[in-house]
């Protein structure tokens, strides 16, 4: 006697699901919500285009600055170089004294300009 056996192969499922509503919407919103986000950090944050302005501003300043602060130090190079021993201007070396010891000669005429004000040692 034979046996006969029947193989049960599971069902296909061909019943589809209708998706809901809200979640047609999930990945939408979740996009939205994320480029919102990064762009109102990149309009408005520190480094963001309004900040942007506020740090250029102070380039600018710190630029002008640094020229000033250039030609002071250029300035005081060359004052310093005039008073090294192998280049020593008369003229400086008696302008440096006079001023440091409040000497003068005695047929010199000394010149006081009104509103500086002057050091008495």
């Amino acid at each position: 006697m034979y046996s006969v056996k029947v193989l049960r192969v599971p069902r296909a499922a061909t019943r589809q699901r209708k998706q809901s509503f809200l979640r047609r919407l999930i990945t939408p919103a979740i996009a939205i919500a994320a480029l919102g986000y990064f762009g109102f950090h990149a309009m408005s944050g520190e480094l963001g285009l309004v900040g942007r302005a506020l740090i250029e501003r102070q380039v600018s300043d710190l630029e002008s600055e640094l020229a000033i602060l250039v030609a002071e130090r250029q300035d005081l190079v060359s004052r310093v170089s005039q008073l090294r021993p192998a280049s020593l201007d008369p003229d400086m070396l008696d302008e440096r004294a006079r001023l440091n010891l409040n000497l003068v000669h005695a047929n010199e005429l000394v010149v006081l300009r009104p509103g500086h004000r002057y050091e008495v040692n």
